[in-house]
Parts: C-alpha cells; sequence; structure tokens
C-alpha cells in the first residue's frame, strides 16, 4: 500500500493505493511503519511523503464510515507523522483533499506541484474534518481563512495555499521528487504545526457564524465545524478530542446519513444495469447542436468548454446570431469573473461553427435537437437528419417530456436515438437524464452516458414516459397545487412550505420563473383553467413582470390582486367555498404526492433504482441535499406514514389520483 524510495540520507515513502490513494486501514498500517523505520535508521536526514499516480490523496476510505476503527486510525497516524524526530516533508501533486491535507497538515513541511489543489471537503458530506483539520489549519493560516476554507469544503490551488502560508514552496520543473529531496536535505529542524498557536479568536469564530448564518441556512456542519475551530484555540490534544466528539456528533445526524446517501447514489446512476460491461462506445469527435436559443446555445457551451467542436444550426441568421452572441457573452462573463482567460474564450468560440445548411451536420458524430416541445416539429427534423447524418451518427432529442420512441419512429435507425435532457441554464445544471428508448442500442446509451460525464454532467439513465424521472414527479405537485388555490389556499401559502422544507422556489415561483407561458396552446380565446388565463391575459411570469406574482423592476415578487381575482372567478365558477387550509394539507398533498409518483416511476420501471431519482431531484431540482432525496426523505417519514397521508386526503386529491400499490410497505434500497 506504501512504497519506498532511498535518495541517500532522504527516504521517500509513496502512497500508493489507485485510483486516489485513499488513506484506508491497510494504507494507514503500512504509512505507519515505513515511517517508524525511517526514524529509526540512523542514516536518515529526512523523509518524504508523496502519492503515486495523479494525485497526493483523496482523503479518507469513505467506505469505512460507520464500520469499527481499525488501528491505526488517521488521527493517530497523523499524530505519530507530526511527532517523527527527523523532518517529514509532504509533497502533493494533483489534489490533498480531506484526510489526504489532514495528512499533508501533520507533516512539518509542505511543497505543492503548480496547479494542485488543497481542500477539506468534509463539510459536504454534513461532517468536518476529523483528523485534526479544525485544529491545524488554523495554526498555519489565519483563522478567518481557515474557516471559510473548512465551512466552504472548496479546494484552493497551490498558489494560493502558498500565499497564505499553507504550502511552503511551489515545486516547478519536472523532477518533483528531485526537487523534494533536495529541500528535505537542506533541512535541519522538525517544525511541528502543533507548536504554533492558533490564528483565530473567540471574537472571529462568532462575527464569521454571524455574517454566515444565510450561508449556512438550515444545514447543521458548517456552524459545527466553526465550534471545532473554536476549540483549536485550547492545547492540541484537548482540541482533537473536542474536533472528535462534534465529528461523532455529526456522523450519526440525519443531515449526514442523507448527505452520504446522495455521494454514493451519485456514484451508482453511472451503472447501467443490464448493459454488458465490454459494450464499445462510439467516438464523438464532432457535436452538432438544432437550435441556436438558451438552451442549444448552453448544451454547446458544455462541449466546446471540453474541448470538443460544435457545429450549431439555425433556420435564420438573425437567430443564429443571437444565439451564437449569447455564448460569446456567457464565456466572457466567466472570464471577467477570472474563471477563464481571454484565450480560453477565444479557443472555445473557435471551435463553435454556426451554419444555416442543415447539411453541415452530416459530419458530425453526435446531434442534438434542442427546439421547443413540439412533436411534429420534432419529428420533421428527425426524418430530416435520417437522411443526411452519417452511419453510426448518434441522434439526441433535448425534449423535457415528449415520446422518445415516437420520435425515434421518424428515423430509420432507432438505435441510434436516445433522449439527452439537459436542465436550463444547460452550461450551468449539472444534471443530465439520459433516456432509453424502446430500440436504443447498447453502445449509442453507454456513448450517451460517457459523454455526460466527460462534459462534467451527473448522467441518470431514465425510461420512456411523459416527463420522465424528474418532471414526471413534478406533475401531482403542480396538479394538487392549482387545486389548492381553488380550494382556498394563496401562491405564497404553498411556496412557503416549500422554501421552509429546503427547496429553493415554490412551485409557483419556479413557473413565473420558467415562463407561465410554457407549454401554453397559445389561444387567449380558448381559457380553460387558471393558467390559460394568466396567458391570455400576457401574465407569463417573469419576463413579462407578472404571473401568478408581480414583479417590480428588480423582479422581486408581491401577491397579486389580478391574480387573486383570476382565481376567485374559477373559484365561483366550479361552486367552491374557499376554506383555511392547513400545513400539514399542503404538505401531504405537494411533498407526498412527489413520494408517492417516484414510488411509481419505481415500479414501472422508468428509473433504474431509487436513488436515481434522488440524484435527479437534488441536482436537477434544488431538492436539499441534507434531505436525501424524495426517495431517500419518504423513507425517513416512513412510507406507511406517506400512505395514511394520502388516504386521509383521499377526496381532496382527486379520483384521478392513485396511490402506489403497496406504498405503506415499500423498503428503500
Amino acid at each position: 500500500m506504501v512504497k519506498t524510495n532511498e535518495y541517500g540520507d532522504v527516504v521517500e515513502i509513496v502512497l500508493s493505493n489507485p485510483p486516489v490513494n485513499a488513506l484506508g486501514s491497510a494504507v494507514r498500517k503500512s504509512l505507519l511503519e515505513a515511517v517508524e523505520q525511517a526514524e529509526a535508521r540512523q542514516a536518515v536526514k529526512a523523509i518524504v511523503i508523496r502519492g503515486n499516480g495523479k494525485l497526493f490523496s483523496g482523503g479518507a476510505d469513505i467506505t469505512e464510515f460507520g464500520k469499527p476503527l481499525v488501528d491505526p486510525g488517521l488521527s493517530e497516524l497523523i499524530n505519530r507523522v507530526e511527532a517523527c524526530q527527523k523532518p517529514v516533508v509532504a509533497l502533493i501533486h494533483g489534489m490533498a483533499l480531506g484526510g489526504g491535507l489532514e495528512l499533508a497538515l501533520g507533516c512539518h513541511y509542505r511543497l505543492a506541484a503548480a496547479g494542485a489543489k488543497l481542500g477539506l471537503p468534509e463539510v459536504k458530506l454534513g461532517l468536518l474534518p476529523g483528523a485534526g483539520g479544525t485544529q491545524r489549519l488554523p495554526r498555519l493560516i489565519h483563522g478567518e481563512t481557515a474557516l471559510g476554507m473548512i465551512t466552504s469544503g472548496n479546494p484552493i490551488s497551490a498558489e494560493q495555499a502558498v500565499e497564505i502560508g499553507l504550502v511552503d514552496e511551489i515545486v516547478t520543473g519536472p523532477d518533483h521528487t528531485g526537487a523534494a529531496v533536495a529541500f528535505a536535505r537542506s533541512l535541519d529542524r522538525v517544525r511541528r504545526t502543533a507548536d504554533l498557536p492558533t490564528r483565530t479568536t473567540e471574537a472571529d469564530i462568532d462575527i464569521f457564524i454571524a455574517s454566515n448564518a444565510r450561508t449556512f441556512g438550515q444545514l447543521e456542519a458548517p456552524a459545527t465545524c466553526a465550534e471545532a475551530v473554536r476549540a483549536s484555540m485550547l492545547p492540541l490534544e484537548q482540541g482533537l478530542t473536542e474536533e472528535r466528539e462534534l465529528f461523532i456528533q455529526l456522523m450519526k445526524s440525519d443531515q449526514s446519513k442523507a448527505l452520504r446517501h446522495i455521494f454514493f447514489a451519485e456514484r451508482a446512476a453511472g451503472k447501467i444495469k443490464g448493459l454488458p460491461e465490454d459494450v464499445k462506445k462510439r467516438t464523438i469527435a464532432r457535436v452538432g447542436v438544432i437550435g441556436a436559443g438558451t438552451m442549444g446555445g448552453g448544451i454547446s457551451m458544455n462541449f466546446l468548454s471540453n474541448g470538443i467542436p460544435v457545429t450549431i444550426a439555425e433556420t435564420n441568421q438573425e437567430a443564429l446570431d443571437r444565439g451564437v452572441n449569447a455564448v460569446r457573452k456567457n464565456y466572457e462573463a466567466s472570464a471577467a469573473k477570472g474563471r477563464m482567460s481571454e484565450s480560453q474564450v477565444e479557443t472555445a468560440m473557435g471551435m463553435l461553427t454556426p451554419t444555416l445548411d442543415f447539411d453541415a451536420l452530416g459530419d458530425c458524430d453526435l446531434v442534438i435537437e434542442a427546439v421547443y416541445e413540439d412533436m411534429d416539429l420534432k419529428k420533421q427534423i428527425f426524418a430530416r437528419l435520417d437522411t443526411i447524418a452519417k452511419p453510426g451518427a448518434i441522434l439526441a432529442t433535448n425534449t423535457s417530456l415528449l415520446d422518445v420512441d415516437e420520435i425515434a419512429a421518424a428515423t430509420s435507425r432507432p438505435g441510434d436515438v436516445v433522449g439527452m435532457h439537459f436542465f436550463s441554464p444547460a452550461n450551468i445544471m449539472k444534471l443530465l437524464e439520459v433516456v432509453r428508448g424502446a430500440k436504443t442500442a447498447d453502445d449509442t446509451l453507454a456513448t450517451a452516458m460517457d459523454m455526460g460525464r466527460k462534459i462534467g454532467k451527473i448522467a441518470v439513465v431514465a425510461g420512456v414516459c411523459y416527463g420522465f424521472i424528474g418532471n414526471r414527479i413534478l406533475l401531482p405537485r403542480r396538479e394538487q397545487s392549482l387545486k389548492l388555490l381553488l380550494e382556498g389556499a394563496t401562491p405564497a401559502q404553498i411556496d412557503k412550505i416549500h422554501t421552509d422544507f429546503g427547496l429553493p422556489m415554490g412551485p409557483f415561483h419556479i413557473t413565473d420563473l420558467a415562463g407561465v407561458d410554457l407549454g401554453w396552446h397559445r389561444d387567449p380565446s380558448r381559457v380553460d383553467n387558471i393558467v390559460d388565463a394568466l396567458c391570455a391575459e400576457g401574465r407569463w411570469g417573469q419576463k413579462t413582470g407578472a404571473g401568478f406574482y408581480d414583479y417590480d423592476e428588480k423582479r422581486r415578487p408581491s401577491p397579486s390582486s389580478a391574480t387573486q381575482g383570476i382565481i376567485e372567478k374559477f373559484r365561483a365558477e366550479a361552486g367552491i367555498t374557499p376554506r383555511e387550509i392547513s400545513d400539514e394539507e399542503i404538505v401531504v398533498r405537494t411533498l407526498y404526492t412527489m413520494v408517492n409518483e417516484a414510488i411509481l416511476i419505481l415500479q414501472k420501471g422508468i428509473a433504474q433504482r431509487a436513488s436515481d431519482i434522488d440524484v435527479v431531484w437534488v441536482y436537477g431540482y434544488g431538492w436539499p441535499s441534507w434531505r436525501g432525496g424524495p426517495v431517500y426523505w419518504g423513507d425517513q417519514v416512513g412510507f406507511a406514514n406517506i400512505d395514511a397521508g394520502l388516504r386521509k386526503y383521499s377526496r381532496e386529491l382527486g379520483p384521478e389520483f392513485k396511490i402506489a400499490e403497496n406504498l405503506a410497505s415499500y423498503e428503500f434500497k
């Protein structure tokens, strides 16, 4: 698990546990032995620790969480490294994350290769660095900076680490080991982090917690991390004891359990059930995108940003120019924020080929249709693509709702057709629903999933049904929310239930943001429901300054008397007497119904596994990750309780509402 190399009076210890050099029990044991053996040898002057492969260490072995501790523990190992009587140098390349950075903090000196990343991401799993990270980091760098790193979990660059005093030097040149050995040989003393005073104060921590209260929101771990940093004002041994107690507290918390569920669910989502492991993926050297609107431009950026050329096609020059300019504007905004250089902007734009010639898509290996949701139009496009696209090209539709099998039937090669549902804004949102049609070939599906990974998306396989996974689960919430308005609830009351729950927005705020007119039939004379009436009056949401809410010039919402008038008109026509609606009823009819729909999806085989649904909703719709996703949350509430709640309000839900079979006895897997 570790290898040793000798360079005269310097011993190099190499962590070798691919793929991320996780510090599992076997690695910890062999590293401890190697350090002690090197320390015991009189001829050895110093020790260098580095990682094999592409990185120093990705941290603790998360599969050990919740299991009996196997000695030596990570904290014990790091304490022993720090206590070593000979200088120990950490040589960081690639990444040093979590326990990997904690190990480096326990070393006496730290070197880093240019471009390396250093971070303590434990907070993102609802935890805190439990092997001395909250105690040693504030001794090396300013308290506010340490608090920011620990409570955000975001890594910093090697260059930033040098500036703040976390790393001693940047290692340049091709021979990192040689430079580290020379540095180690020049040392004449140990320099233990434990001997340094903390660089934070009580006031620093109090101010930091107060000023970040809104950012922390309902998350428990960030504030607990800050309290652990407070313990760095104690002697190290006492601080480590306090850190450990707080770590165990978080480890047992419901939030951490939910966050760890999502961590593993994200990794499971990429595994395709029923697909042979030896399926050969198709080569994608150029991508075509049909439609230069907001979605088409965003989809294009995903590929351009990852070095894949894109041909983007439109039907008229004005729309094409507008789309290309929007892509450039987005890239320039990123450059202005320091996220990319001007040369990178020009490189990306240089790989974009705008065209009005549909035939230009003929040399693309993957073509993604991104036009508006009209089945007839999509079928026309795919029928034409069938005659233009080269053999073996993958033909993908970005539809968020429609039947992928019906679209595929417009071609003579349904095996090449797949759904690739990007979420808006497509260049930012991480989720990609890959929709497997009845005739989608194995290599088509495998390639689509692989491309999702290559462009930085979390790809989830979905089966064919109206709305697939994410939007399908939205349907009952939307239907019940509108019914609740007629029965006496207000948009603000319903939305508040959802934001208090932890969602970024409620159903009516979301509708106003996306556009009330999305999916509207466009006939103002045909008014069958509240949404039709809003659209007929031009209340299309934020873009028109009015939807379910009224909006000011800064798009701040306020209750609308006009909307209330429309609601009351439909209520009177339906003969409904308004009543007081309890929060409990709103929760059952808008959140419990989502869990029920998720179980129906699972029973119909639309989703491969329950955790895939949770991934879709966390990464595509802002479901609070600390609640673990709809199915995980349903398990925490209790499926028997979900079932009972739905049956309690069965009359209000309506005769068309179907409770999933055996919902009360469903077992979360």
